[in-house]
Formats: structure tokens, sequence, C-alpha cells
């Protein structure tokens, strides 16, 4: 037996009539405009909720807050303890989330954070369609705070363990705000017949709105992120039995998020909104901020050197963050792409799409900080452009939440992550690009 040794006499040679080769076309001439994002739906968050005040350099004033409703011990009728009570000290205990916690200037920024009760009931609000720039109504201040943002820390605090000796235990990274003794007294321990129903409970507290003071808050500021479905009032009390004192602690949950979020750009975004022929800079920034709009006015004329016998083997979509943005804020860890339908629905890419032979199942978006680029991959979507197939009734790229995982491509716009990028726009050699490789068959 033998075998050959030489790989390159292997095969049949190629009839240059007929050989493929790939032609690689580079077209810069797309139009990129910064567009403000729709209003989101907010009611119903419950695994992060936002606190802001930022005051970022390059795109204005962000604010956010979030208002909850209030329920009693595991959302059941409460029985209160037998005995004379005493409230020593009710906390209001909002965890961090666990991730991206904080976005912002937490080193040389002092906050002051406020919670109020409503003076509209918003038991109704969860059940209805409130938007992320719905603004609500307060009634009495009930806590405040003096804090810097630590979300990594962990905290100890006092264990109350009911007929035995208090302890001190470590907790998850929080913040706890104090609460109006004279509140708890009169809305929980003195609350009579509305703590046999939660609903009716809920309903007499109305909810609380939880915001920073603007006028308090030093710094630049930041964004920080709160797990709503952990948050709590904790109530420490004694009751004293014909002599006989014990701690104890009652915990009444939050629950039902509803995010209000407010912008204030700069004039440096408002300018790139009002631009129709494409910016130097674009901006991205989450919280139902910014997105940008793209249009493909050389779309038609791409392969027309090719004539009508080109095929698209590959189309990709280069975005660069402009350099020197990138720092001391980091740029949103992912952006999305999408398409409008006749609708002006938001639908995937062909590419993204599970329902498209032609999906890769490989889209992109994720950002790359050795390049500073986010790289999508276009080719079903370019070669229906190009043959009419699809028409372009709007095209965007928006930031979107980094914990998207899986094959699936997230589009909803993100409400409760605050990262921003700063993108090349047109007038910049590092504006968006679209590069294509194409296949000439020769017949």
């Amino acid at each position: 037996m033998s075998s050959c040794k030489r790989q390159e006499g292997i095969g049949l040679d190629v009839d240059p009539a007929t050989q493929i080769n790939g032609t690689l076309v580079v077209d810069t001439s797309l139009v990129a405009t910064t567009f403000a994002e729709d209003s989101i739906p907010s009611a119903g968050y419950s695994a992060r909720v936002p606190l802001s005040y930022f005051k970022d350099p390059e795109l204005g004033i962000t604010h956010a807050g979030f208002a909850a409703l209030v329920s009693l011990p595991g959302g059941l009728a409460y029985t209160l303890p037998t005995g004379t009570i005493t409230i020593d000290s009710a906390v209001l205990s909002l965890p961090y989330s666990p991730t991206y916690a904080f976005y912002g200037d937490s080193l040389l920024s002092t906050f002051k954070v406020n919670v109020y009760q409503l003076s509209q009931n918003i038991q109704s609000s969860v059940n209805k369609t409130t938007y992320s720039n719905d603004v609500f109504a307060t009634g009495d201040l009930i806590g405040t705070k003096t804090f810097k943002s630590r979300s990594h820390d962990t905290l100890r605090v006092y264990n109350i363990v009911k007929g035995k000796p208090d302890t001190i235990a470590k907790v998850v990274p929080q913040v706890r705000i104090p609460i109006s003794s004279d509140f708890i007294n009169q809305k929980f321990f003195q609350a009579g017949t509305l703590l046999n129903t939660n609903a009716a409970f809920q309903n007499a507290i109305k909810g609380l709105y939880i915001k920073l003071d603007e006028s308090q808050t030093t710094g630049i500021g930041g964004n920080m992120f709160f797990n709503a479905d952990s948050a709590k009032i904790m109530v420490y009390y004694r009751a004293n039995n014909s002599g006989t004192v014990d701690t104890s602690l009652v915990s009444l949950p939050l629950s039902n998020g509803l995010i209000s979020i407010q912008h204030n750009y700069s004039d440096k975004v408002k300018a790139s909104m009002n631009q129709t022929n494409g910016s130097n800079l674009l901006y991205m920034q989450g919280m139902a901020g910014l997105r940008a709009k793209l249009t493909f006015p050389n779309v038609k004329n791409i392969l027309a050197a090719a004539g009508n016998n080109a095929i698209i083997n590959r189309a990709e979509l280069v975005v660069k963050v402009s350099p020197g943005t990138s720092v001391p804020f980091a740029p949103n860890p992912r952006l999305t792409m999408y398409r409008y339908d006749l609708a002006r629905q938001r639908v995937l890419l062909q590419d993204a799409s599970g329902a498209d032979p032609r999906s890769s199942g490989v889209f992109g978006g994720n950002y790359d900080a050795t390049t500073g680029e986010y790289h999508f991959i276009v080719t079903a979507f370019l070669q229906d452009l190009i043959n009419g197939k699809t028409t372009d009734y709007g095209t965007f790229i928006a930031p979107v939440s980094p914990l998207s995982s899986g094959t699936t491509v997230n589009i909803s716009p993100t409400i409760n992550f605050a990262e921003r990028s700063i993108l090349a726009g047109k007038n910049s050699q590092d504006r968006i690009r679209l590069k294509v490789i194409y296949t000439k068959i020769n017949q």
C-alpha cells in the first residue's frame, strides 16, 4: 500500500471559466441618526429597578425612581402579636442586583434617597399599562438616607431571634433606609381590619415611591439597580406581655415595581437627533434612552459592478465606539439590530431569525473591547434589500440587556440597564461600514 505525499497533487484542476472568486466591497455610505427610544411599559418589574441621578458629561442628565406596593407578611391576613408593642426601628432594605448593579461614579458621588408614600393608589396601575416616562404623585416623606453606593460590599446587621439573644448576621450588599416609626404604627400596628386581607392593606397604604434627592446628591452621580422582589420594610419591635419583654421582627415585602425615567439630553445629543444626514457621533443609551436609525442609500449599487450574476457570501455591519469615549464609562456590553415591519413593529432581521433557513445562528452584537467594535451578520437581510424582497421601513441598532443568552436574539428595548455607547458617525474615519463579500458566477 502507498499514499500520496504531495497534497497539491490530489483532485482535479479548476476550470478558469467556472472558478468562483470572492470579492470584498466596503460600503460607508450608510446614514445613521440618533433616535429617542420608544416609551416602554414599566409595570411588574421585580428583578431590577433603578435609582438614578446621573449627570453624564456627554449625554445629559438621567433621573429614575420606582413605585411599589407594600404587602402584608406572606401576602396573607396578619394577626398582630399580643401585648403592648413598641417600635424600636423600621428599615427599608433594598438589595443591590447581583450583576450590573451600578453605572456612574461611585467613588466621588454621594447620594441621598427619599421614600414617599404615594398620594394616589397604584394598585390599579399594576393592572393597567403604565409607561417608563410616567410620573407618580407623591405624598408624605417617610424615610431618607445619605449614602455612598457600595454595590459589592456586604453588611453586618442584627438578626432578631425570638426568645433568644440577638445575633449579628452578614447580609448581601444593600441600602438600608430608616422609615418613620409613626408611619408604621399608623398604617400597620393600628390598621385594624385592614390587616384581614392583603388587598385592603395595599389599598390603604397606596404604595411607596423611592427616588434620589437631586439637590442633595453630589458629584456626577450614577445609576443603581435593586432587586425589588427582595426589598422589604423590616420592623423591629418589642412586645411587653405582663412584664415579659421580647424583641421581634416583622417584614413587609415590596412588590410590583413600576419604573419612572426622565432624560434631559445635552445639546450634543439634541443636535445629533435633529440631523437627518448623519452626524459625527451617535449615541446609544439604555434605560429607554437612545438608539440609532440606519438607512442604506447605496444598497442597490453595492453589487452594480458585478451585474446580475452576483451572490452575497457574507455581509457584516461594523460599528465602532468613538475613540476616547469608552472611559470612564464603559460602553454597552451588547447592542442589537432590528427592523420595522409595515405596522412599525419590531421584527428580527432575517439573519437573526431561527425561522429563516439562511440564518447561521451567529448574529453578533457583543462589544469587542480589543477593537472597540460591534459586529452584526446581515447577509440575508442585505441580499433581500438588494433583490427588493424586503422594504426598509426602518432599521435600528439599539442597547439591549447584556444578560441575554442562548441563540435567541433579543430586540426588546431595555429599561433597567444604564450603559451607554458613543459611536463614530458619518464624518469619522471609523464611521459605520458594511463589509460585503460576494461571488460573481460566470455563466
